[in-house]
Parts: C-alpha cells; sequence; structure tokens
C-alpha cells in the first residue's frame, strides 16, 4: 500500500503498459471551439523565447485559451471577439457548446481511433474554463448546472476507447480555473499566482479527480498547471489512485516544480511543442496539436497542419529516444475531427500497420542513431522479439545503401518481409524503397 508521501510514491515503478504503448490520442473538445479563434504562428514557448513572454500570452496561438486571451486588453483575439463577433459574454459559447454536444456522434471518434494506430486516449475532462463534459455530483460553484454536460461525454469516450482495446485516460485542470480566479493570465508569473491555493477550491478539484477515477476508472491521471498546495495537496489522491489501480500513472504537471527539483513524484514527464526530454532517466510524453493549437481553430487546415513525412519522422526520433508521442486533436463544436486532421492521424496509423514492430513494445537500442552514406539519419530500437529494428528517415536515391555501425545479423525488410542482401554495412534491397517517410529494417540477432 502507497502512503501520501514522497518516499512512498517515488518507490512506484512505471507500469509496462504505459512504456509499451508508444502512442496516445490526446482529446481536446472544448469550449474554445465555438469562437475558434486564436493567431496563427509559433508556439507559445518559442514565442516567449523570441519575443517575451508576454507577447507569448497575448499572441497565444492555442484557440482553448480564448477566454483569458480576449481578458488581455489590445490583444488578436480582444480585437476580433470586439469587432468580429460583437463582444458577446464568454456563458453565450458555453451555452452553444453544450446544446451542440448533445448531437455528438462518438462512432465517428471510434472509427478514427480504430485507424490511428493509437493504445490509449486522454480525454479533456475540464480545461481551465472551468466547464464540465459530464454531469457531475458538484457542479461549479459560480455558474452551477449549466457550466457542466448533461450528456456524459467522458463516459462515453470511455467506452469507445476501451471496445477498442485503448487504454482511456483523463485531462483535468487542476492548477486554473477561470471561473475561480485568474483571467487575464499574462506571464508566468500570473499563471503560477492563478492557482487557488484556498482550501475551498483544493476540496473542489480533489472531489472532482474521485469522481472522475470512480465512474470511469482511468488508467492516467493527466492534470494541467499545478494544483492548490501543489504536491501536499495531490499526494493522498495519487496514493487512494495507486492502491486501488495497480495499471494507473500520474504525470508531472500536479507539481512540475517540484518533480523538476526533485521533491515531487511523477510517473512521466510531458514536453510540450518539443522533443525534447525534460529529465534523461525518467519516462517522458511529448504532446502536442497537429497544428499549433490543442484546441480547434477555425484558421488552421492542411497548409498549417504538420506535414505528414514530418509527423511519422518525429515520432520514430521520440520512440527512439524511449518517448511517448500524445498527439492531439482538436475537435470542432460538434465533435467532428476535422479531416486534415483526420488524414494525418490515419497516415501515422497506416505507417503503423507495416512498422508497428519496430515501435510496440520497442526498448531504445543501445546504439539509437547512425546514418546512411546519403546522410539519412537512422533510429535504432530493440523490438520485444529481441530483434534490432532500424528506421530510415528518407528515401535513398537507389536500391543500394550503406549504414556504418549497424548491427550484426541478417536483414530484412519489414514491410515487405522480404530478406535483403548483405556485405557488412553495403545492403542491396530488393527494389528502391517508395517515398514512405520513414521505412524499416528488421536485423536478426
Amino acid at each position: 500500500m502507497f502512503e501520501p508521501t514522497f518516499e512512498s510514491l517515488r518507490t512506484r515503478q512505471l507500469p509496462t503498459w504505459f512504456e509499451d504503448a508508444k502512442i496516445g490520442l490526446f482529446a481536446h473538445w472544448t469550449v474554445g471551439s465555438v469562437p475558434s479563434f486564436a493567431p496563427m504562428g509559433r508556439d507559445p514557448f518559442t514565442l516567449a523565447r523570441e519575443e517575451g513572454e508576454e507577447v507569448a500570452f497575448s499572441h497565444t496561438p492555442y484557440a482553448e485559451w480564448y477566454w483569458n486571451s480576449i481578458s488581455i486588453p489590445g490583444s488578436p483575439a480582444a480585437e476580433y471577439h470586439e469587432k468580429v463577433l460583437g463582444n458577446p459574454d464568454y456563458q453565450t459559447f458555453v451555452d452553444k457548446f453544450l446544446t451542440t454536444a448533445r448531437d455528438w456522434d462518438p462512432n465517428h471518434w471510434r472509427d478514427v481511433f480504430a485507424r490511428s494506430g493509437a493504445q490509449y486516449c486522454v480525454f479533456v475532462t475540464k480545461h481551465h474554463d472551468g466547464v464540465l463534459m459530464w454531469p457531475s455530483d458538484t457542479p461549479n460553484p459560480v455558474h452551477g448546472n449549466v457550466w457542466q454536460s448533461e450528456r456524459d461525454l467522458v463516459g462515453e469516450c470511455a467506452q469507445i476507447t476501451r471496445e477498442l482495446g485503448m487504454r482511456f485516460g483523463v485531462y483535468y485542470s487542476g492548477g486554473i480555473d477561470w471561473t475561480f480566479q485568474g483571467l487575464g493570465i499574462k506571464s508566468w508569473a500570473t499563471l503560477f499566482a492563478a492557482i487557488p491555493q484556498d482550501d475551498a477550491y483544493l476540496e473542489y478539484a480533489d472531489s472532482h479527480w474521485r469522481e472522475l477515477i470512480e465512474r470511469y476508472q482511468p488508467d492516467v491521471l493527466w492534470n494541467d498547471i499545478g494544483y492548490p498546495k501543489f504536491s501536499d495537496g495531490a499526494m493522498p489522491l495519487i496514493a487512494d489512485f495507486y492502491n486501488q489501480n495497480p495499471d494507473g500513472i500520474v504525470n508531472d504537471r500536479f507539481d512540475m516544480l517540484g518533480v523538476i527539483q526533485g521533491r515531487s513524484h511523477t510517473d512521466f514527464t510531458t514536453p510540450e511543442y518539443t522533443t525534447r526530454p525534460m529529465d534523461a532517466h525518467k519516462k517522458f510524453e511529448v504532446c502536442r496539436g497537429i497544428g499549433t493549437s490543442f484546441g480547434y481553430m477555425q484558421f488552421e487546415d492542411d497548409t498549417s497542419y504538420m506535414p505528414i513525412p514530418e509527423l511519422i519522422t518525429m515520432f520514430a526520433n521520440i520512440v527512439a529516444d524511449g518517448g511517448n508521442l500524445l498527439l492531439n486533436f482538436g475537435a470542432m463544436p460538434g465533435g467532428y475531427i476535422p479531416w486534415a486532421q483526420q488524414l494525418r492521424i490515419f497516415a501515422l496509423g497506416s505507417w503503423l500497420a507495416d512498422n508497428g514492430a519496430a515501435i510496440y513494445g520497442s526498448r531504445p537500442f543501445e546504439q539509437s542513431a547512425l546514418s546512411t552514406d546519403e546522410g539519412h539519419v537512422v533510429r535504432l530500437t530493440k523490438g520485444r522479439d529481441g530483434a534490432v529494428y532500424a528506421m530510415v528517415c528518407g528515401r535513398p536515391s537507389s536500391s543500394r545503401i550503406v549504414i556504418d555501425g549497424l548491427p550484426e545479423g541478417e536483414v530484412h525488410l519489414v514491410k515487405q518481409n522480404v530478406r535483403v542482401s548483405r556485405r557488412g554495412n553495403v545492403l542491396d534491397l530488393p527494389i528502391r524503397p517508395d517515398d514512405t517517410p520513414v521505412w524499416t529494417l528488421r536485423i536478426g540477432r
């Protein structure tokens, strides 16, 4: 049994299923999808580095932050809200969102999930605006039942996810709830100051988390932007969760600073819009949108979403480095996943159908990166079958390639399951590979 102390929680071993899964879907379906506006451009972390914190917040490309963005005078969203939309109250968007959600077809999501190759899904149950995606027994104290869905959207997503054999997780904004305080966040300092620290909010967030755990039995608790009392406030919840779910995992965002400083517990870290692990000794999960927004943004389309070759190459690199990818889709108000987003999810699923042996259940190989004679990066993993898999990121100019340092063993092309003629590090393929962004060799040992 785990105790609500860092010393006890830190002994928890990461469940194997998460290490094996490699790919999950992040479902952002929020009220921000109704106005669906944010400035196009760089992710907020790049903006902060290049132009400062205030620009990063006032010009955030995250459409799900719309309520905060319009609360910053002079921001692009504030101007859009007044000049284009006529300055409506945020309640107008909440009402429209919840009304439209009544007609959501979960089979659409089921079809997308089935073709994705994903092994788990994390569903946003409450974002920073405080709107609940399930009929909670603890309604918002400011707005009451009009700030939550009558339809159990969380439960329905959990059902379709599990019917496909996937694991289910829940996102909850524990640190930020703008119905309590914090609107107009424009810096990291005001962000952390916006986290309510009083006992009333701790009881409110804790009751929601426990309700989500009891009703939906999630395997992932994906908290965001801190927690009231930070680690001290979260440890009793985490200990109870572990004691009832041996497969359960929690992310680092109950107390991210404490995790970085080595005094708070997490099962995995969550680098956002970067593939660089935050702790080389800790499991990591890259989270990002297909575009630069997590929530649906009407001005994003096929030209601004991540190109498919870039997506697949990024994913191969993440896995070879020991991480998972939590790939986000931003659904429209009625729950429809935009076609251009679907295409990328389908492409990744199709690639996994051919190359999954190098991904699922794999671990980083001791020599994780090589290159071909033409300069294409080669990423290596050790498969659950004991073989080494070499993922070649790029199309060679001919059917002959050279990979210096390739491990010894018989070589096969994974997609075609045909043997490759090998003389040392020189490989003569049966045919020049097609334009698949990443193609895979299996080296038997």
